[in-house]
């Protein structure tokens, strides 16, 4: 990765992986500051890691490096993949969250994710939908990166799957009907409300309340449809 500016700054937190890489999966810190997160990461006894640290001015930390298994995701699901830890790159961007003053990511820290995902995506063959939020792989747990991340940025690159714009068509199905389908898209759907309610983080920022409505069923018929030849 030439062309990144990256600090190493290497965490002990780390193991072997059994699995090829599939996914990114995207985090935010939830500290109050990118020292304490640094710290945390970095700590044995806190087991927890990922393989990048984003700073809210742009700065790059690599954590463990990409062949190891970094243990960013915890218990988590996404589509076929039970062990998200072992098949994923985990990238954490300094943000308070929202249990320390949840705030919008800076562009100079957008920018430097955004060559960082494209390298990593090109480098492992990674579709779209498999870059994610942590929300995304464990819904009932994370909320992570949140409504205020700016997946529109990542989607306008081909980088991760877009808001659907055109063309919505309610299919009405029922609540259970919505379900099934949020599960075959890639949600795990034990916690149903907790799904929907990622879903919306992902894909309706704007209103995040875990109701099923026509909206949502609108976004994720159009989400399952099959995409142009030559999209991934």
């Amino acid at each position: 990765m030439s062309a990144l500016d990256i600090i190493d700054t290497p965490s002990p937190n780390f193991n072997a992986r059994d699995a090829d890489v599939s996914l990114i999966v995207l985090h935010y810190t939830g500290m109050e500051s990118a020292e304490a997160a640094l710290a945390r990461l970095t700590d044995p006894a806190s087991e927890v890691s990922a393989h990048y640290l984003i700073d809210e001015d742009g700065t790059i930390h690599r954590l463990v490096a990409e062949e190891h298994r970094a243990w960013h995701s915890g218990k988590s699901h996404w589509r076929d993949v039970a062990n998200v830890n072992s098949a994923s790159i985990g990238i954490e961007l300094v943000n308070p969250g929202h249990e320390h003053g949840y705030r919008p990511f800076p562009d100079a820290q957008m920018s430097s994710l955004i060559p960082l995902v494209a390298e990593i995506k090109e480098r492992y063959g990674i579709t779209r939908g498999n870059v994610v939020g942590h929300s995304d792989v464990a819904p009932a747990r994370k909320q992570d990166p949140g409504e205020l991340f700016n997946w529109h940025a990542l989607a306008r690159l081909r980088l991760a799957l877009p808001r659907p714009t055109r063309n919505l068509v309610d299919p009405g199905w029922s609540d259970a009907g919505f379900m099934l389908a949020l599960e075959r898209f890639g949600y795990d759907v034990a916690d149903a409300r907790a799904a929907v309610t990622a879903f919306q983080r992902r894909f309706r920022p704007e209103m995040v309340d875990g109701e099923i409505d026509m909206e949502c069923r609108c976004l994720l018929l159009a989400l399952l449809l099959p995409r142009p030849q030559g999209e991934d």
